[in-house]
């Protein structure tokens, strides 16, 4: 897109670009995202740019209207499998705020000059400058959502020391951390803090265009492994539970398969009041952070979740895994205005608009899944995935880790899988080379091509893998992943 086409997004106020780029106002010293229902600014005052970070280094704040930190990712970085797209996705993983700049230039193969240079040439932003703006969004959540202390909040967050944290949030959001936890959203019963630690996280996981949540639960449902997962409630209000294995402790997710709207009514600040509650059990009715305000036009909506983690510096990578599973930064316009011009797919496509390709919350448990049976994963889980010490209902362990499996299950393909992840001979995060990693795969015994395509689609998250055994048009490309979900929604591949 050039300019002028990104300056009619804007002036049409169309959300199908919220999170693909940011645009801002040299008169007012804000940034926010296309679909802002603010007066449309002239031309000659707007700049444009392609991340919330490279707005923020140059001095522009978030608006408090759109909320431009809390719009869906870019889909760019699922289809690139380029050093960029590769670097946004560890980014969003948090490696950053847990490894720096050379953790994460080493999971690259690059040094962290070339990764400098290359983030700040095509983003405008360096991988410090990006994962300064996710920490930031990581705060806001916690101060509006949350009892924490805002000393706690700052660590949490992944900030190096409260200082950092007090001046970053006056910068990104022109106010103090006292007055951003003072203007979030009350709940129904009064209380601007919708959650505690104890009550877990409420959260929307805000997502473009239309959605068909419905079929992501049918397979999330017929996959489940219990101890690990569970799907519970009537068809249309099911809620999606399952445990995570963080990297500093825990977690366990409630997503509830009512998708959100947009009308509701707007408070004074631009927020908008609180609707039904967020999934049980894990506590109150949620704060809604991600939502749009009534007046803009959106094609897209939210996931109610509730996190509950053992260590909040947790929530970024917990949302990010998250968001991998359901698909939730897919740009279904571009999908379906590909698929839906092929003879075959037309129909399908035009049936299931916004169909996703689901990921994985976890991607060397997805791997150990698609190779063992459902009633040999929960054999494992049972007997050798770690118990939680809290069980919430049915949800009682942990995957177990592949090291553990490769220790205790040595023979054959399974061991063979889970010594190449243990030792680091198959790496599967979201930094990984996917070629890389497909090669590593075919190279493994027992893995046929179906379990190494499930692999690549689901654990590695490649919008565009072919169905094994079938011939595939070069017109389905990128989206090939999709395709295949269409055809087995029809019936036509199982």
């Amino acid at each position: 897109m050039d300019e002028d086409t990104r300056y009619e997004a804007v002036r049409s106020r169309d959300a199908r670009f919220d999170g693909e780029f940011f645009f801002a106002v040299e008169t007012t010293g804000i940034y926010c995202r296309p679909s802002c229902p603010a007066v449309t600014p002239k031309r000659r005052n707007v700049r444009f740019f392609a991340t919330a970070a490279a707005a923020q280094g140059s001095g522009f704040r978030a608006c408090r209207r759109c909320r431009p930190d809390a719009v869906p990712g870019s889909a760019e970085w699922n289809v690139r499998a380029d050093a960029v797209g590769r670097a946004m996705r560890l980014i969003g993983d948090g490696i950053v705020d847990r490894e720096g700049v050379a953790g994460l230039a080493a999971r690259l193969g690059y040094s962290a000059r070339q990764v400098q240079r290359q983030l700040t040439t095509e983003l405008g932003a360096g991988p410090v400058a990006l994962a300064r703006a996710q920490r930031a969004h990581t705060a806001r959540v916690l101060l509006q959502t949350t009892g924490l202390a805002i000393t706690e909040i700052a660590f949490a967050a992944g900030f190096a020391s409260v200082r950092q944290f007090n001046d970053t949030i006056r910068e990104v959001y022109a106010s103090t951390p006292s007055e951003l936890r003072a203007a979030a959203p009350k709940n129904g019963r009064g209380d601007r803090r919708a959650g505690t630690p104890s009550a877990g996280i409420p959260l929307r996981l805000a997502y473009r265009g239309p959605y068909r949540a419905g079929l992501v639960l049918d397979l999330l449902e017929r996959e489940a492994v219990p101890g690990v997962e569970d799907v519970s409630g009537p068809a249309g209000r099911r809620t999606y539970r399952r445990t995570l294995r963080l990297p500093h402790g825990t977690g366990i997710v409630a997503v509830q398969e009512r998708t959100g709207g947009v009308r509701r009514r707007a408070t004074a600040d631009g927020h908008v009041a609180p609707g039904p509650g967020a999934p049980g059990p894990l506590g109150a009715p949620a704060a809604h952070l991600c939502a749009t305000p009534a007046s803009a036009t959106h094609p897209g909506g939210w996931l109610d979740a509730r996190l509950h983690l053992t260590d909040p510096r947790d929530l970024t990578t917990a949302v990010q895994r998250l968001r991998r599973l359901f698909d939730l930064d897919a740009d279904p316009y571009a999908v379906d205005e590909r698929l839906g011009a092929d003879s075959r797919l037309g129909p399908l496509v035009a049936a299931r608009p916004g169909l996703r390709s689901p990921g994985a919350a976890d991607a060397e448990e997805l791997a150990v899944r698609a190779l063992v049976a459902p009633a040999e994963a929960e054999r494992l889980v049972r007997r050798y995935g770690k118990a939680l010490d809290a069980p919430c209902g049915s949800l009682t362990h942990l995957f177990p880790e592949a090291a553990v499996l490769a220790e205790a299950e040595p023979d054959g393909p399974l061991g063979a899988l889970t010594a190449a992840l243990a030792d680091g001979a198959l790496r599967l995060d979201p930094g990984a080379d996917r070629d890389e990693a497909h090669r590593a795969l075919l190279g493994l015994p027992g893995l046929d091509a179906r379990a190494v395509a499930v692999i690549r689609t689901r654990a590695l998250g490649d919008p565009d893998v072919a169905p094994p055994g079938t011939d595939t048009p070069d017109s389905w490309r990128p989206w090939r992943s999709y395709a295949l979900q269409h055809l087995r929604a029809a019936g036509e591949l199982e």
